[in-house]
């Protein structure tokens, strides 16, 4: 975990120093064996196109900057969806042998209803209200892009985004995610916490968003800042479940 990445990735997101190594941040480490998984010759659909629908975490032990961990990923399951097939990626990262974070990352190749298990969904929580608004600028994609290795066209630029039937580029779902979890991730950070989310409607670039939060701040939204659109919905759980995803 090199702590100058980690830190140029945090002050994208919003996070402060003194909240640790971001939950997020192994995805960022493990992103590119997600790209070789799926362009491997026996994967049965096109890269271009598919579209990240759910990404749950789940951290069981605090992540310190410098230390070494060991990852590795799989394909999971095939899911049923409404608008085509979807699929899970797991990963792990263990330290010493053992898991002290996980993943599920579940894509969507559109087209006829999906075999399998129904992918998972977020449903809304109730007692939401405003916290706070974001403004989102434009080159934001591009940004977050260098810090992740998430290259996609419909978030570097806005040609590359009408290429694939967006009027304007749009910014990542992990980095919205990861910007919700700025906000309430404690000061100390964490030693054990699960985020999960869901992600909905396109949030284009340039622009504004809004975080919605229910009491207790367990379940969250990412809203137009009128509140009508919702771009993300997710729930934070502390500590998580003992059990493993993978």
């Amino acid at each position: 975990l090199k702590a100058e990445a980690i830190a140029d990735y945090s002050r994208l997101c919003g996070f402060q120093a003194g909240q640790g190594v971001p939950l997020t941040w192994p995805h960022i480490l493990a992103f590119p064996m997600h790209l070789r998984l799926m362009m491997r010759p026996d994967f049965p659909f096109p890269l271009a196109g598919l579209v990240h629908l759910h990404n749950r975490i789940r951290q069981h032990a605090r992540l310190t900057p410098g230390e070494a961990l060991s990852l590795s990923t799989r394909f999971g399951d095939l899911m049923m969806h409404d608008r085509g097939q979807a699929f899970g990626i797991l990963t792990a990262a263990r330290r010493d042998g053992v898991i002290v974070w996980e993943s599920e990352s579940v894509y969507l190749k559109r087209g006829d209803r999906g075999l399998g298990r129904p992918a998972p969904e977020m449903e809304q929580a109730s007692g939401m209200a405003r916290d706070q608004v974001w403004s989102l600028s434009a080159d934001l994609g591009r940004r977050y892009g260098r810090v992740s290795g998430d290259a996609n066209p419909i978030h570097i630029s806005a040609l590359g985004a009408r290429l694939f039937g967006f009027p304007r580029a749009i910014v990542h779902g992990m980095w919205t995610k990861a910007r919700a979890l700025a906000v309430l991730t404690p000061s100390g950070g964490w030693e054990a916490a699960e985020i999960e989310v869901s992600f909905r409607a396109p949030l284009f670039l340039p622009g504004e968003a809004a975080l919605f939060m229910a009491p207790k701040h367990r379940d969250f939204e990412v809203r137009d800042p009128a509140g009508e659109r919702v771009h993300l919905r997710g729930r934070l759980s502390v500590p998580p479940p003992s059990e493993i995803i993978v």
